[in-house]
Formats: C-alpha cells, structure tokens, sequence
C-alpha cells in the first residue's frame, strides 16, 4: 500500500475520493449471524426502548484492522450501521488515505443501540453490551485495534488517563495483548479540524505496525 498525504489532504474536500477497489469478504461462521441475531433482539439494558433499531458492525470479519468507536449516533439508529454521515465520510476518507476501503476493515461500537440524545454511555449499558464487543474481537482476531474518541480508548484501556497521555504509542488489549492504537474520534476532528494531522500521523503508524 502507498502511503499518500495528498489523498488525505483530499479528504479535507480538495478533492472528490477515487475508491479503492478490494475484494469480497470470506464468507463467516454461523457462529458470527448468531452472535448478530442475539444483539438484534437483545433487551439487557433500557436502550433497547428507545432505539430504532441495533448497530453491530460493518466491514470485513477477518479484518486485520478494526476500529472501535463508543455508541451509534442518529444517523447510525437509523440506518443500522456505524459511522455513517459527516463522521462516517471522514473516517472512510482517513482509511481511503493509508490504502484502505471501509469494507476491508471491521468498524464496530462499545454500545449497539444509541444513547438518547448521542449522550456518553452510562456505565451499566457499557457493563451488558462489552460482552458482545468481546465477542466480536476474539472472532475477527484483528492484528490491531484502533480506539476511536476518549471513551472507546478508556474502555478498552481499562483506564482514565487523557487521550491526549494515550497517543502516540502501542497499547495492548485483552488476555490475547492485542496490539491497539488510540486516535481521534471522527466527530470530535469535524469540530476541531487542527488536530486532523495528528489523527492522519495515527493512522500512519496504524499502516506501519500492521507492514511489520
């Protein structure tokens, strides 16, 4: 893969993305639809009524990189699927610029059905849904996790040191030491568009980590 600065400063609406073309995912274990259908009826917590429906994931299930954010989002309840609207295009334009289309990596939640008014996951929602998170990282096996945003990063980290204090170095996660990289989260570059450098640098050395 080539890694292109100019592709990512097209990012910033320079110019129109040429998509990468990849190939079709492997077909999946039934175990994976089932772990999908329990999420799609699951009734652990109090989201469960005030969503419109529940937000597993997308992408590629034997993905190398995954990419985990906090909780769905209006446009997310809507359609389903994580990271959609102005984030959504960003974060899509950040991997398009280290050499990867979004169906080749697997991008999933902390939380599956969106807080109320996009409000920070209580920590009982985040208790009942990580099971289903933990699921979903021991099957893909990914060769890295990216934590999205301070709360994913918290989480995962099991951690309240600053996101700031968490970049720019390789943590690991989980019994299995999962290599993980902390960035931004899309929302919070579209407010703050200085730090889309950093964010940019991150997922450079995500591509360089995973060229080992």
């Amino acid at each position: 893969m080539t890694i292109d600065q100019s592709v990512y400063l097209d990012a910033m609406g320079i110019q129109t993305w040429q998509l990468k073309s990849s190939s079709q995912p492997p077909t999946v274990k039934t175990d994976w639809h089932a772990l999908k259908t329990t999420i799609q009826a699951c009734t652990r917590c109090a989201l469960h009524k005030t969503r419109t429906q529940t937000v597993f994931g997308v992408g590629n299930p034997q993905a190398k990189l995954m990419l985990i954010g906090e909780a769905p989002g209006f446009y997310e309840d809507q359609k389903g699927e994580p990271f959609v609207g102005r984030a959504g295009q960003l974060l899509n334009a950040m991997l398009e610029a280290i050499g990867y289309s979004r169906s080749e990596v697997y991008i999933a939640n902390i939380l599956k059905c969106r807080p109320p008014n996009n409000r920070d996951p209580l920590p009982e929602e985040v208790q009942q849904c990580t099971p289903f998170l933990q699921q979903q990282i021991a099957f893909i096996q990914p060769q890295l996790l990216v934590a999205l945003g301070r709360i994913s990063a918290q989480y995962l980290l099991d951690t309240k040191t600053s996101l700031g204090q968490l970049r720019n170095r390789i943590h690991t996660y989980g019994p299995s030491q999962i290599p993980l990289l902390v960035t931004y989260h899309p929302a919070y570059l579209l407010r703050t568009p200085k730090d889309k450098a950093k964010a940019y640098q991150d997922f450079i050395t995500a591509t360089k980590h995973l060229m080992q």
